[in-house]
Parts: structure tokens; sequence; C-alpha cells
């Protein structure tokens, strides 16, 4: 903190520098000055914040030092040293703002009383412009965000903008005069992959950029008159900045080719521009954005320019529909599970050839595709796996990604070799898959061995391997030709034959120890799978 003191008479200025405890008050710089107008040029060089002044002086008073003060330099905080008690005097000092008026001889406690009521007041100003700022910016961080959802909504809910006309009319003109609209898109879903990636790691930057630069030329300043529109994020979706143009409608064409022309200067990338008609406002605001969301959806992706394009007679055509990749979809899923990558490469080729033949791609096309590929992959994995489901799989009916090249246009090479990549992935996991199955199956058969002579069921079985008794029966059965239940009693029977060879021990006690508490049922059990009783077997093979 810096002060000054302002007095003709040196001793003066000697006495006030010796009877103040600077350091107390956080005051690190005393400046001096002579007269009114050496005070001025010093207070204007170094902006001490605390003023000792004379009010009787050569060239320049102090009062005269005062009222400049108030006008020029409010924020210094005065103590008014005179050796006149005049009350006119007096006066003037609490009316231009002096905090105290102190009489020569100057008393000690009363000029550290002073200095203590005015460093006070210049902390707690300090404080509260400090927090006023912070609230300031707070305020102009939140300003934009909050606007951005407003306009959002409103492109669903027109009906709202009767709340907040008054509002909108004074940030942006957008008052009951506005009887007409246009609703442009910037569309980021074909940016190009160095522009995403330069802000992938803030999207709130890249949406306050662009906008930015949109809202410098829709406004009165670029204009040379009234607003033209508002540039803002829409807070519905993750790839659409929204223009809402609603001055010099008929100059649209012209306006969006000066701000492509800002971005492309600002960012060296373009974007494609959907635009609506022109409709009423703000009733017509929804048709408007769903009309400009079309046009940009029947944009042809495989034409190499970003282009603004204008709904109305003209306007792009649907693509056609007549290619399905269902028609394609067997010779892939046979691919798959063959486990070679080359003839997954090979039938994907084969779809691919013929998109390629196609002179019209749009996105509602690539996204029927993309539908039709997760309900055919869905159906392959409730075949191949036999809905036991496939863990870890990831879920892939997310939305469609356009598969770009490093301009941004649709690559047509990338998205097939994303899908090569994405089936032999698939095809490895199913590989994968179809061995564990196999493991298991035998863990199961290896436990069954090594229990044959325990009452095991197959809900036992099912318990102790975390698997469904349906699981179970059907990977058994495929494994090994036969039903467990029937895997079971040919392990028991295969003992008891062997232990049927030791003539000290009785049928009963055979009969126990594979498993059958009774011996009546493993008698019959035996008979019907060897062709012979237990008693005649021993017979027949006593040594």
């Amino acid at each position: 903190m810096k002060a000054i003191i302002v007095d003709d008479e040196k001793h003066v200025r000697d006495a006030i520098k010796l009877l103040v405890r600077w350091g107390d008050f956080g005051i690190d710089q005393v400046l001096e000055a002579q007269d009114g107008l050496d005070a001025v040029r010093q207070i204007e060089e170094h902006r001490p914040q605390l003023i000792f002044t004379d009010m009787m002086m050569p060239v320049k008073s102090g009062m005269e030092l005062m009222e400049w003060l108030q006008s020029q330099y409010p924020s210094g905080k005065t103590i008014v040293i005179s050796g006149h008690d005049e009350f006119e005097l007096v006066r003037h000092a609490v009316q231009y703002g002096g905090i105290d008026y102190i009489l020569k001889p100057i008393d000690h406690e009363q000029l550290a009383a002073a200095v203590e009521k005015a460093v006070s007041a210049i902390r707690r100003e300090e404080s509260e412009r400090r927090l006023q700022q912070a609230r300031n910016i707070e305020m102009n961080q939140l300003k934009p965000v909050y606007w951005d959802k407003i306009l959002s909504n409103l492109l669903t809910e027109p009906k709202l903008y009767s709340q907040h006309a008054k509002a909108l009319d004074a940030e942006f003109g957008l008052g009951p005069s506005v009887k007409e609209c246009r609703i442009a898109i910037l569309s980021l879903d074909t940016m190009s992959l160095s522009f995403k990636d330069k802000f992938m790691a803030d999207y709130e930057l890249l949406f306050f950029s662009l906008t930015n630069i949109c809202n410098e030329l829709l406004s009165a300043r670029a204009s040379g008159g009234p607003r033209q529109g508002i540039a803002y994020r829409y807070w519905n979706s993750d790839s659409e900045a929204i223009l809402l143009l609603y001055g010099g409608l008929d100059q649209t064409p012209a306006l969006l080719e000066r701000i492509r022309e800002g971005i492309r200067d600002t960012f060296r990338s373009c974007f494609d521009i959907g635009v609506s008609r022109v409709h009423p406002f703000p009733e017509g605001l929804a048709a408007a954005y769903l009309e400009a969301r079309q046009v940009l959806r029947r944009r042809n992706l495989l034409i190499r320019e970003k282009r603004t394009l204008i709904a109305g007679p003209g306007a792009s055509a649907p693509g056609s529909r007549q290619l399905s990749f269902t028609d394609y979809a067997d010779p892939i899923r046979l691919s798959v599970q063959s486990g070679s990558e080359e003839q997954i490469r090979r039938a994907v080729a084969a779809w691919f050839a013929d998109v390629r033949k196609l002179d019209y791609i749009d996105m509602e096309q690539l996204e029927h595709w993309w539908h039709e590929y997760n309900v055919v992959r869905s159906r392959w994995l409730a075949e191949l796996f036999e809905g036991d489901g496939l863990r870890g799989e990831e879920e892939h009916n997310a939305p469609f990604v356009v598969p770009l090249d490093e301009e941004g246009f649709l690559s047509l090479d990338r998205w097939e070799q994303q899908l090569v990549r994405s089936l032999s992935e698939l095809s490895r996991l199913l590989l994968s898959h179809q061995r564990q199955d196999s493991n298991v199956i035998f863990e199961i058969a290896k436990f069954i061995q090594n229990h044959y002579h325990q009452d095991i069921t197959l809900q036992e079985i099912a318990n102790h391997f975390y698997l469904s008794r349906e699981y179970i029966s059907r990977k058994f059965k495929q494994e090994f030709h036969v039903n467990l239940s029937d895997y079971i009693s040919g392990i028991r029977i295969d003992k008891a034959k062997l232990l049927l060879l030791n003539p000290n021990l009785r049928i009963s006690q055979i009969a126990a120890m594979v498993g059958y508490d009774d011996e009546k049922y493993f008698s019959k059990v035996f008979k019907k799978t060897v062709g012979v009783s237990p008693n005649e077997y021993r017979k027949v093979n006593q040594p």
C-alpha cells in the first residue's frame, strides 16, 4: 500500500512520517508533495491509496486538491491536517470525502486513529471490490449458459417465449417487433479430425469459440443496423450450434457465407450448415429447427465439400433405401463363425463393393444401416452364444458416429476397416467363448468322475459351477453326445463292473459304493445297461 503527504512545510511532512508506524498498516511506500499541483502529478503516476493533505498551500490548495480527488480519484482516502479550524474548511473536507480533520500541532494518537480508520476503509472496499469482481466473473460465465438453455428450450417449447420476452428484447433485441425467423444449424458431426482433436478435451471451449465468432458477425456493429440473430449452443444435441436469425432474412445466404469465412479464417476448418425457410416467430421455431435438421440429415455425404443447405425447392432429396445390410448378413455371419479374418474381410468387402456404387448416401441411410447391423448382430449373439450372452461384449446400440477422413468427409474405407475390426474381435470372442464352454463341460465331467459315488443331481452341479441346468444339459450333450444322467449312470456301472470282480463284496455294498442306496434299483439299472444282472455278470466274469 502507498501513501502521500501533501504539505508546503517540510517539517510537517517529516513529523507525519515519524509519527505513523507505517509497517503496522501495510504501507510500504510514502511519497511527498509540496503543493496540490505536485500531488496531482504524483497521484496520477503512483496511485497511492492514502492521502494526507494541508488545506492552505500555494499553487493549488488542499481544497482544490480534494475537489480533484473526488472527481478523478474517488478511491483514495484523504486525511486533512491543517493549522486552521474554520468551519468552512472543515465543511469542505467533509463534503469532499475527508476521513478525518486533524489540527496542528499533530496529536500522535489522533493521527494513528485516523490512519487506522482510513486503512480499514481501504481494505473493506478492496475486499468488496474483489468479491464483486468474483461475482461478475461468475455471472459472465453463467450468463451465456443461461441464455443457451433458454433459447434451446424455445426450439421445443416456443410458448415459453412469453415468459422471457422482455429479457430477450433487452439482451438481443428479440422483442415483439420480430415476426419472422429462420433457424440455421451448424453441424459438428463432420468436422475435421484435426479440429476435433484440438477441442477433444474441452467441448465447452469449442462451442464458446464458434458461437462467439457467429455472434460477432450477427451483431449490430457488424451489420451496421439492428442485430441479425443469436448464435448459441443447443443443449439437446452434442453436435449442433444454433443460429436463430431474425434480421435481414432475405440476406441469409450472404450472412452465412460471411460466418463460414469467419470460422474458416479463425480455425482453418469448415462446417456444413442447414437452414430452414422463413417461419413465424416464435410459434414456428420448432418447425424451423426440424426443417433445418432434416436438410442436414439428407445432405449427400459423398460430396467432398462443406456447404450451406437451404430448405425449400431444390433442396437435397433423400437417398435410395434399396440397399440393405440385412441382405449381406448371412455370408458375414458365416465368416465370423469361421474364425478367419481373411474370410471376414472378403465378406465385408462384398457389402462395401455395392455401397461404393451408390451416388447418394445421407445420414438417414447411414443410421438405417447401423440399425440393421445392430439387429442382425443381436440375433447373431443369441444364436452363436446360444442364449448364454457374450460376457464382456460392449453395447452396440450407441448413436452412429460417421466414419470420417482427416478432412471431415465420409470415408467408406475407414468404415470398412472399422467393421472388419469389430467383426474380427467378435469372432475371436466367439472362439474364446467356445473354448471356455468346452473347458467347463470337461470340468463338469471330471467333477462327476470324482463324485459319482455320491447322490449328485443336475441342480447340485449347476450350483457348483454357477451355470443354469438348461445350459449344462445342452452343452454336455453337444460335447459328449449323451445325456448327463446317462453319463453318470455309465460311470457308475463301469465302476460296479470292476467291484463285482471282488467275490468278497456283497451286491448291496457295491451298489452303495457306486452311489445307489437301493440295491434293487441298482440291479435294475445294471441289467438294463449291461444286459445281465449283477450276479450273472459276477458268475460269468469270475477269474
